[in-house]
């Protein structure tokens, strides 16, 4: 029982990253809206920002997959 709670509580980094991948792109709607010729500057920042964002959702489902097959 406490290895399936374990996992649940790593997936949740799935949560976080979804949260501020979303964030990350209304803010940089909002910024494109008010400055049309900084796009590729908000571009750039924003790629790197979701991957970053990615990056740990994919480590939280890796750590969540190696508890529920190797802690036994």
């Amino acid at each position: 029982m406490s290895i399936a709670i374990g996992a649940a509580l790593a997936v949740l980094t799935g949560l976080g990253a979804g949260i501020g991948i979303g964030m990350a792109t209304s803010h940089a709607c909002d910024a494109i809206a008010r400055q049309p010729e900084a796009k590729g500057d908000i571009n750039k920042a924003l790629l790197l920002g979701c991957a970053l964002a990615e990056a740990t959702a994919i480590y939280g489902l890796l750590v969540s997959i190696l508890i529920i097959f190797v802690a036994k």
